[in-house]
């Protein structure tokens, strides 16, 4: 047996959530073989192994057929949205695809999550990612530092607070960024918030 690669493989964001198609499922299953296995994660991905010599081969088929194909590990996730029950236009569907076309597959110390709610309803969690997007009219509140697992969980701080939609990827990379180039080794983005502090992630942040 060659050598292998893991790759996380998403539905497009849309209205409805994390959505696959019957046909998207038979061509992943077609493609990546029988005796494949396949793992459903917390971050609305399925991490497949595969050839690595046909890892683009197998890239651009599934990406033909709606999907998207990201590195899996300790990357910047997929984006993680709600369902955009208020609709597309007020929940800003096409924003959330620009974001997540600019942060996901990022390498990073530690797999970071980015949830996007379309309102104050976060329905996505927002509040318990690494990075959380909630839009408020047509601006948008950014929080960093939620923690969902072990037991003590605990919220993302508000870092700020009407970002227009034209900076949000921006500030959302610069940030992104800014914890590559300054965590110890494979620190957790929230002890990495707590030891930095909010006013020197607004710093950079808002520079952008």
């Amino acid at each position: 047996m060659g050598e292998t690669v893991k790759i996380a493989i998403s539905p497009a964001i849309q209205l409805g959530g994390s959505l696959f198609t019957p046909s998207q499922l038979i061509i992943i299953g077609e493609i990546i073989g029988q005796d494949a296995k396949v793992e459903m994660t917390g971050f609305k991905q399925l991490y497949a192994e595969i050839p690595s010599e046909h890892r683009d081969a197998i890239k651009q088929v599934l990406e033909q057929n709606g999907l998207e194909v990201n590195p899996a590990g300790f990357v910047t996730k997929s984006l993680i949205a709600c369902n955009f029950c208020r609709g597309s236009e007020e929940g800003g569907l096409e924003t959330a695809k620009s974001l997540n076309k600019a942060i996901a597959g990022i390498e990073t110390p530690t797999p970071l999550k980015i949830g996007y709610a379309g309102c104050a309803l976060g329905t996505s969690e927002p509040l318990i990612k690494d990075i959380g997007v909630v839009k408020m009219r047509d601006k948008f509140d950014i929080y960093v530092g939620g923690e969902s697992k072990g037991l003590k969980t605990s919220f993302a701080k508000l870092l700020l607070s009407g970002v227009a939609e034209d900076q949000l990827s921006s500030v959302i990379t610069a940030i992104i960024n800014f914890y590559k180039n300054n965590a110890k080794g494979k620190e957790k983005f929230s002890k990495f918030v707590n030891r930095i502090s909010l006013d020197q992630i607004q710093i950079v942040a808002g520079s952008m």
